[in-house]
């Protein structure tokens, strides 16, 4: 009589076309959490970014809408703001200008003055100014001292991570004026003044100047153009190349474009930038 064994189990056949069907399904599954992963990092490190500009420009905007400020409407630009020569990094301030730029060879930057709104309006650095108002439209002549002006700078890393990148500011009313940080995360800045006629009746920008190249002599400063590039931390970048740098890159000064082409590292950038029109200047 004959018996028939059965066998329980499965066959080296089934366990391999098993494994074989697990594998296929893991790395389908890794891949995707990779490319989630991957795509979670980038849209972090661009809300970083996007936040950083927002921040910068709230910033940025803030002062250069103070600038030309004067609490009696009805004085004169000239006499409000009297001619002031070149000092602690700034260059001269022609009769009526409300701003000017900083010397080149400090770097990228801009000085603006104004007339405190109320007594003892805080700078950029918190100090009080000394102004104190005792009545809405002052009926005395201002005073050059009246006016606080600042000097903005910007302060690129001074190592390869690019969003240690500062602007820093100081006030030239102090008695020994130095530079403190505002913002961080500044990979460059550039900045154009929108200059028009030297008659100062004559509210109206003809041409846009980069800062490196105007002087007193190219005519009042009406408006402010600049653009920030902000960057991320190094390796979040999948690509080696990034349009975004390409693009920055060819108006960037040669020092700049071997600064930002070393430390590159694949980073993840954002541009952002505005035009600030100079108070009193434009219609």
């Amino acid at each position: 009589m004959n018996h028939t064994k059965y066998q329980f189990g499965l066959s080296m056949v089934e366990l391999l076309i098993a494994l074989a069907i697990s594998s296929f399904l893991i790395l389908g599954i890794t891949q995707v959490y990779i490319d989630n992963k991957r795509n979670y990092v980038f849209q972090q490190n661009q809300a970083g970014n996007v936040e950083n500009s927002r921040f910068a420009a709230l910033v940025i905007n803030d002062y250069l809408g103070k600038a030309g400020y004067r609490r009696t409407p009805s004085a004169l630009l000239d006499i409000v703001f009297p001619s002031r020569p070149a000092s602690d990094g700034c260059l001269a301030f022609s009769a009526g200008h409300a701003a000017t730029g900083l010397n080149p060879s400090e770097g990228v930057g801009i000085c603006i003055r104004y007339q405190p709104q109320v007594s003892g309006e805080l700078d950029c650095q918190g100090a009080a100014s000394g102004v104190t108002y005792d009545e809405a439209f002052p009926s005395s002549p201002p005073d050059a001292g009246d006016l606080t002006v600042l000097a903005f700078k910007y302060e690129p890393s001074s190592n390869d991570q690019l969003q240690d990148g500062r602007l820093l500011c100081k006030s030239l009313n102090a008695t020994s004026p130095q530079y403190g940080e505002v913002l961080r995360g500044i990979a460059d800045l550039r900045l154009d003044f929108g200059v028009g006629k030297t008659d100062m009746l004559e509210k109206e920008v003809t041409t846009f100047i980069p800062q490196a190249d105007w002087t007193p002599t190219s005519g009042a400063i009406r408006s402010v153009r600049y653009a920030l590039l902000l960057s991320s931390r190094a390796g979040q970048r999948d690509g080696d190349d990034s349009k975004v740098l390409a693009d920055w890159l060819v108006e960037a000064s040669t020092d700049a474009q071997t600064r930002l082409e070393e430390a590159d590292n694949k980073r993840i950038y954002q541009v952002a930038g505005a035009t600030q029109t100079i108070r009193n200047l434009m219609p």
